[in-house]
């Protein structure tokens, strides 16, 4: 990530928080959280800080395009400029598919589809402005998910919206490609977190990969800092799938 400006959405935890700290690792020379929770996205900030990267942050409610674009200006006029945008905020409520409420749909839908619409529009209006780098003008990775690709019948409206993610990106990809924009998307499984191991998740995931375990969370991010990162100048439009074996596309 050596001397590019990355901004995470939904960086205030998770794996979003995560990537946060594995760019400036990877020599990010800034970082900008976009995330409902403000004191969440302050606290993600803080490898950017100790280490002397710019960092900025936003709240916003990624849902309506007015309050996603405003945070993105925000971040971006604290950066100076916009390299990469990595897409991680959604929400993954679980209900079996024949009781799928209009509002359970409205919420998914809202967060994980539109609201990375908006993230994405944002980004590349910024990245059509700027000075290419190389070839490259900018870069944007939407994180999805391996239930994109298989039966869901306890979470399908989570499933379905991550097809949509997928799509999304192809579509946003070609669109962009003159630009000299690159859009791709990671899908992970699941991951050996905290919260997997107290639940007893983490079992499950080892049964379910031929590898025999969950992937550590740090294993999933390094292919979302690759398609985010300068070593990505050609590839666009695609979907990697990281989930040891899981699934196979």
């Amino acid at each position: 990530m050596d001397g590019l400006n990355v901004v995470i959405v939904g960086g205030g935890a998770g794996l979003g928080a995560l990537l946060a700290e594995m760019a400036v690792e990877q020599g990010a020379a800034g970082i900008g959280i976009i995330d409902l929770n403000a004191e969440a996205a302050d606290a993600a900030l803080a490898p950017a800080r100790k280490a002397g990267r710019k960092a900025a942050f936003a709240t916003c409610d990624i849902r309506t395009s007015d309050a996603a674009h405003a945070a993105f200006a925000k971040v971006a006029a604290e950066l100076g400029r916009v390299d990469t945008l990595i897409n991680s905020a959604a929400i993954y409520p679980r209900k079996p598919i024949l009781e799928i409420l209009d509002a359970d749909w409205d919420a998914s839908n809202a967060i994980n589809v539109k609201g990375t619409y908006h993230m994405m529009v944002a980004a590349i209006r910024q990245m059509q402005g700027q000075t290419p780098l190389g070839h490259v003008r900018g870069r944007i990775v939407n994180i999805t998910s391996v239930d994109a690709f298989k039966a869901h019948p306890q979470n399908a409206h989570y499933a379905a919206t991550k097809a949509a993610v997928v799509s999304l990106t192809k579509s946003m990809a070609h669109h962009v490609a003159p630009d000299g924009i690159l859009v791709n998307s990671v899908a992970p499984a699941g991951m050996a977190t905290d919260k997997a191991r107290i639940s007893g998740f983490l079992d499950e995931l080892a049964k379910a990969s031929p590898l025999g375990r969950g992937g550590e969370p740090r294993e999933m991010a390094e292919w979302v800092l690759m398609a985010a990162g300068p070593k990505n100048t050609y590839m666009t439009g695609e979907n990697i799938i990281v989930s040891g074996g899981y699934i196979y596309a």
